[in-house]
């Protein structure tokens, strides 16, 4: 273990900032894992209606994250960053005051929305500030830090979810303040110039710069293309962690169903906090779409054994199994992208490709609590760890076709 966290020594000063930031954001990160519960269980919503809601929230995060991308190749990351963080903050911190109300739903929507004006900005940001040759490394260190304060934020969280449910939503919006002041006060701006930009057009790499628009530059990259649809597959997967595994862990055991959610999102957290250094040591040196493809096999394995899960042991055994998948997957899938991302367009493809790959994320809620309400919610397990596997054979198609390895 020791050994393997020396791959993160001597990397750029402004990834330790933003790796200390993302623990503090992943710390308090109480509402997303907790929010299906929130609709059911405290505003009376039925797993359809939820799972519509899931899935109008994640189509609200589509037009955020264009006009935040479009902001950031224009203005600047950290403007983009600093300034819509701080109102996504100021959302739950009045779902917190309004807590239990009919207007909390709305504030949410609010919330996503300037989430995904956010992301695009971040992405590129860390994107900025590496190089082919830390990439790897340098994103694995930020994940880290994010599952580093997950394995904390779920805990506290599913205490308060019945006790005191407006803290969910303070919490979350004091931890994010922080986390944005700190790269506010730190990282300075790191879109490149137009000099730059200009003179990558004549390199001879993946990431060299493109003319016109953000459709034209995308198909400049049709394996790029074909990669997001693959991982859509995975998206959809991944999502049922958040919409229908905390609905199965309260249909078995009741109120103590949160508790356990909340531990096997902490689970989450310490196996990635463990297991992510030491993966991306041993698996560096292998191609990552041949990774991302062993992850896709993990996934299909997990999430279709819930259907069959009876016992609180058999939920956190999967839940290694899956994230095992996840760390596979995380530190591979943005490696891949941002290699083969053009530096003119780097917070448009922060966008774009996100909602590409995130139409399972926003399709999974509606189709779970629909095949929930129709069939069963082990039918939505099998059919999830499918998806998994489908996701997996266009990855493998991919290689297949890759002509040389990536740096």
């Amino acid at each position: 273990m020791k050994l393997s966290l020396g791959i993160y020594r001597g990397l750029p000063q402004p990834i330790y900032v933003l790796f200390f930031s993302t623990v503090i954001n992943a710390v308090g990160i109480f509402v997303y894992p907790f929010l299906t519960l929130y609709l059911t269980r405290r505003l009376g919503y039925s797993a359809l209606e939820a799972g519509m809601y899931m899935t109008f929230a994640s189509v609200l995060y589509v037009p955020g994250s264009m006009i935040g991308s479009k902001l950031a190749d224009t203005i600047g990351r950290k403007p983009v960053l600093v300034i819509f963080q701080l109102m996504m903050d100021l959302c739950f911190l009045l779902a917190g005051i309004f807590e239990g109300k009919p207007i909390i739903p709305y504030l949410v929507l609010l919330a996503l929305f300037f989430d995904g004006m956010v992301d695009p900005a971040r992405e590129a940001m860390k994107t900025d500030l590496t190089t082919m040759e830390n990439r790897q490394v340098s994103f694995s260190l930020i994940y880290l830090g994010h599952n580093i304060g997950f394995a904390i934020g779920p805990v506290i969280a599913g205490y308060l979810f019945y006790s005191y449910p407006s803290w969910i939503f303070f919490g979350n919006a004091i931890a994010g303040a922080f986390a944005t002041l700190l790269v506010m006060i730190k990282i300075k701006e790191s879109k490149p110039s137009k000099e730059t930009i200009e003179a990558s057009k004549q390199w001879k790499t993946t990431e060299k710069g493109e003319e016109g628009g953000i459709l034209k530059a995308l198909l400049t990259r049709p394996r790029l293309l074909f990669f997001a649809v693959s991982v859509t597959f995975f998206s959809y997967a991944y999502s049922q962690t958040l919409f229908a595994l905390p609905l199965l862990t309260t249909k078995l055991f009741a109120e103590q169903g949160a508790v356990l959610y909340g531990r096997m999102m902490a689970l989450n957290g310490i196996v990635v906090v463990i297991g992510n250094p030491i993966i991306v040591s041993k698996l560096r040196r292998f191609h990552p779409l041949a990774n991302i493809t062993a992850s896709g096999l993990l996934y299909a394995v997990g999430f279709s054994l819930f259907a069959f899960a009876v016992s609180p042991p058999a939920f956190l055994a999967l839940t290694v199994i899956y994230t095992t998948g996840e760390i596979i997957n995380a530190t591979n899938e943005h490696f891949y992208v941002a290699n083969n991302t053009p530096i003119s367009h780097r917070s448009r493809f922060s966008a774009i490709l996100p909602i590409i790959m995130g139409t399972g994320h926003a399709m999974a809620p509606i189709i779970g609590g629909t095949i929930i309400d129709a069939h069963s919610m082990n039918l939505l397990w099998i059919s999830t760890g499918l998806a998994a596997l489908i996701g997996s054979a266009g990855m493998f198609m991919l290689y297949l076709t890759e002509k040389k390895p990536q740096n």
